[in-house]
Parts: C-alpha cells; sequence; structure tokens
C-alpha cells in the first residue's frame, strides 16, 4: 500500500467517526419527534447539542487537513468521479466548510433548535405567533452568523443553500423559478376557469385510521420500501430518517376524514425511504453512501408520490384494494371520480397537502421569505403580515390564522434556512428523471396497472441510488438523462395531465 493510499485509508476512518457520532443524534432526533414526553425537550437539546458538537470537532480534526494535503493530488484524484476522487472531493468540501463555523456556534444552533421545534409544535396547536417569534428571531440571527462564518460572494443565502444543495446559488435559483413560475401562474388560472371540477368530498368521508395505516403500508410495500429495514410511525410533520444501513424510518400523520393526507404521505417518505435503502452499505461513513443533495432526495419522493402514486396506472391496480378496504366510503364511487378527486388543483393554505400545480408556488413563496430575512430586509415580528400579503398575490386566498400561515411549516424551528428550494429543484428533477425512465423501461404503465412496481425501483437503484455523491446533481441530471436540468419535462408532464383531467 502506498503512502497515498494509506493516508486515504485514515483519511475515511476518521470521517466515518464524525458520521457514526452524528447518526446517533439522529435516532435522538426521531426520537424527539415521535416518543420523547414533552417534558425531555430541554434535556434533550443538551444531549443533541453535546454529539453534534463533538461530530462538528470529529469533521474538523486538524488530522483530516493534514491527510486531505497528501491525497488531493494524488493518482486517487486524478477521476474526480472515481470512488476515491468523489470521496476526496466531498469530504474536502464539507472539511472546508465545518472548519468555518466554531463548534460553539454549531452547538448553540444545536441547543436553540431543539427547544424552538418543541415551542413551534405548541405555538402552531394555540395559534400563537408571539410565543414562537422570539426563538425564531434567535434562529435567523445565529444562521446570519453561520453564513458570514462560511462566507460568500454575492448572498448570504448562498452560504446556506449550499449545505442542501451543493453548487446551486441563489442567482440560478432565480433565472429556474422565473421561467417556470409564468407557466405555473398560466395553468393555475386556466384549471380555475375550467368548468370541470372533482367532488373532493369523496375524500373527506370517515376513514378509519387503523385502516388507512394498513393500506399506506400495504402501498409502502408494494413500491419498493422495505419494512424489515424500517419503520412507519405518526410524527406531527412528516419526514424520513436515514440511521445507517438497514436502518431507515418513516413517519406520517392520520386524519380520519381525509383520505389523502396519510396515503400520499406515507408513498412521499417511502420515497425517501427507498433512496437511503438503496444507497450502497458497503460505503458507509464515507460520502459514497450519501444521497447526492437534498433536491435529488425530494425527486425521489415526489416521483412515487406523484407521478407514480396520483397516475392513473396505479391506481388501476389499487382502487379495487381502496374500496375493499373503505366499503363504506369509496364502495359506490366510481374510478374516474376518485382518480379525479385525488387530483384535484386549487389555492389551498397548506403546503403539505397542495396539489401538484400549485405546489411549487408554495416553495417561490418560502424563497422569496427566506431571502428577505438573510440579506436583512424583514424582521421576525413582521413574518405574519408579509406572508398573508405575499399568499394573497400568490394564491388569491388569505390566510385565517399563523397557524395556516406562516407557522405551519417545521423547517425554520429545525434552523433550515435555505431547504426549501430544494422541493422545487425535486420537482423538476423528477419529471426529467420519470421521462427517461419511461424511455428506458418498456410497458411501464402496463406494468404498474399490474402491481408490479419493481423495474422503476431497480431503474432508480441503478441511476441514482448506487452512486452516493460520485456526483453533484447538475451533473447527475446530466449523466442519467443527458441533458441539463430543464422545466420543461415538469411542465409538459403537468400539461398533459392536467389538460386531459381538466378539458383544457
Amino acid at each position: 500500500m502506498s503512502n497515498h493510499e494509506k493516508a486515504y485509508k485514515e483519511l475515511l476512518e476518521k470521517w466515518k467517526e464524525a458520521v457514526l457520532v452524528a447518526s446517533c443524534g439522529g435516532v435522538l432526533h426521531w426520537d424527539q419527534e415521535t416518543n420523547m414526553p414533552k417534558g425531555g425537550a430541554r434535556h434533550r437539546a443538551d444531549q443533541i447539542a453535546f454529539l453534534f458538537g463533538l461530530a462538528h470537532k470529529k469533521a474538523t480534526d486538524p488530522r483530516i487537513g493534514e491527510l486531505l494535503k497528501e491525497v488531493e493530488n494524488s493518482d486517487l484524484t486524478a477521476d474526480e468521479f472515481s470512488d476515491s476522487g468523489a470521496n476526496i472531493r466531498e469530504i474536502k468540501h464539507e472539511y472546508e466548510k465545518s472548519v468555518k463555523v466554531p463548534q460553539e456556534l454549531v452547538e448553540e444552533i444545536s441547543r436553540t433548535t431543539t427547544i424552538a421545534q418543541g415551542v413551534w409544535v405548541e405555538a402552531r396547536k394555540e395559534n400563537n405567533f408571539s410565543k414562537f417569534q422570539p426563538h425564531l428571531e434567535k434562529i435567523i440571527k445565529l444562521k446570519r452568523q453561520e453564513a458570514d462564518h462560511l462566507g460568500y460572494e454575492k448572498e448570504a443565502y448562498d452560504a446556506l443553500l449550499d449545505n442542501y444543495e451543493p453548487g446551486m446559488s441563489t442567482e440560478a435559483i432565480k433565472i429556474i423559478f422565473e421561467g417556470f413560475r409564468q407557466e405555473l401562474v398560466d395553468l393555475v388560472h386556466a384549471i380555475a376557469d375550467a368548468p370541470k371540477k372533482p367532488d373532493v368530498s369523496i375524500l373527506e368521508r370517515l376513514y378509519p385510521v387503523d385502516r388507512q395505516k394498513l393500506f399506506s403500508q400495504e402501498a409502502a410495500i408494494a413500491i419498493g420500501y422495505d419494512f424489515t429495514r424500517g419503520r412507519l410511525d405518526i410524527a406531527a410533520h412528516p419526514f424520513t430518517t436515514g440511521l445507517g444501513p438497514g436502518d431507515t424510518r418513516i413517519t406520517t400523520r392520520y386524519n380520519p376524514h381525509h383520505f389523502n393526507h396519510a396515503f400520499f404521505g406515507t408513498l412521499h417518505e417511502g420515497g425517501h425511504g427507498i433512496y437511503d435503502q438503496g444507497l450502497p452499505a458497503e460505503h458507509y461513513g464515507t460520502p459514497l453512501a450519501e444521497a447526492v443533495s437534498l433536491g435529488i432526495h425530494e425527486s425521489q419522493s415526489r416521483m412515487w408520490e406523484n407521478h407514480v402514486g396520483r397516475g392513473r396506472p396505479f391506481w388501476k391496480h389499487f382502487f379495487p384494494r381502496a374500496q375493499q378496504t373503505f366499503p363504506e366510503s369509496l364502495g359506490d364511487v366510481k374510478f374516474d371520480d376518485f382518480f379525479f378527486a385525488i387530483n384535484d388543483v386549487r389555492p389551498s393554505f397548506i403546503r403539505v397537502e397542495a396539489d401538484e400545480v400549485t405546489y411549487n408556488l408554495h416553495i417561490m413563496l418560502r424563497f422569496e421569505i427566506e431571502l428577505a430575512f438573510m440579506r436583512g430586509e424583514l424582521e421576525v415580528k413582521d413574518l405574519p403580515e408579509v406572508w398573508n400579503k405575499k399568499f394573497t398575490e400568490y394564491f388569491g386566498i388569505t390566510p385565517k390564522n399563523d397557524a395556516e400561515g406562516c407557522m405551519q411549516d417545521v423547517h425554520w424551528s429545525s434552523g433550515l434556512v435555505g431547504y426549501f428550494p430544494t422541493y422545487s429543484l425535486g420537482n423538476l428533477y423528477a419529471a426529467q428523471f420519470y421521462a427517461r425512465a419511461e424511455e428506458e423501461i418498456k410497458y411501464l404503465d402496463d406494468q404498474f396497472a399490474a402491481g408490479n412496481f419493481s423495474e422503476l425501483k431497480k431503474w432508480l437503484n441503478e441511476k441514482i441510488h448506487k452512486h452516493g455523491k460520485r456526483y453533484r446533481a447538475g451533473k447527475l441530471v446530466e449523466v442519467v438523462t443527458g441533458n441539463k436540468l430543464d422545466h420543461k419535462y415538469a411542465m409538459t408532464y403537468l400539461k398533459t395531465k392536467f389538460g386531459e383531467l381538466y378539458n383544457l
């Protein structure tokens, strides 16, 4: 073994230590959201702050910097997409970012957000923004400090965006959104003016929670989520956490008078889970066993939830099962009426319950607000007023309270500023990937109608999951589809699907 190879081996061993400590923090976070008693919040904040502080300390060990210097210009990096080339590139990127942020700030952000999450849950239930306001003010202040430490050329927001979508910039997001926004707005208006409307009351009948859980699990298993390496729990805000090989957990929430929430939420989180379960276990502890970006992660959940789960072929298989599971609510419902109802398009207040067409407008609004926070153009105390004003401009409806307005998402209480744009990027990636999958997999619709989803899962495992962080998001899109990211695929999909449904 050469000196470079020895240094590389030590580098991976050191990096894995940081990954393992962070995964322990992930278990505590999952427990906090699913099982922890309310009284444990402050102690849990100390536990998580300690673990993430320790992970940060390990990830910024000066020895890692020394090892990177030894290997970064060696034969190991001759091909940046080789195993060693990709690992060294991504470890260097993370290391150089991590050493810029003081451990004290990492711990303070962790402690502050852990406490803020508990307060957010209560404030949202009580519709009491003033209760949450001081916590959000502190979080925004800390995130500005983080951006200053990380450094940026044009926008402080760029520094935070890179945490979730490496290589993406505020300017690039603005260009993507500007091209996408007007076409979306035009489609929303065309649908609003269409005389044909679905009967959504079908979905608001009684759907017993115990049966919802069984039916949702059946669908998650069918698309390929492995319950021997995962589990499904209840959380206030559904999420997925990949804790390591053999342990990827998903959550959802149930409403006995709304079919969509849990079913499509479970498909969505199941899609995230399938990605994590598809990462190469043999590379655990290295970037080759990590998701490319949150946008690419979101593309997997959105594909299974929308392109597959809200598609006609999927329901040709699952609608008879739905009628058997919920005979009182769906026994007298025709297939086309049900299919139209689950694909209803109308402006709504809650992002996670939004339809495919209006969803991206929810993200654009949040992007504008986060950018204003980071530029110092918006104070937290003014958030409810600004949110409602922008929401009315975007959707033509005004939230009745802050719980269905600016307090609906968990992200800001978690310190996840810069995260929201990845949702829309995920929709764009998903449409482009799915268009390619349809070209490469024969009779995909027929397979879905027969209840066979394994060919698409295998395709995703092979084209996307197995590579880990070998490619950055933009490069991966080119490798998989042969083209750069383009919103035309998403618009073609939306116009075709909803044009048929609404007779546009």
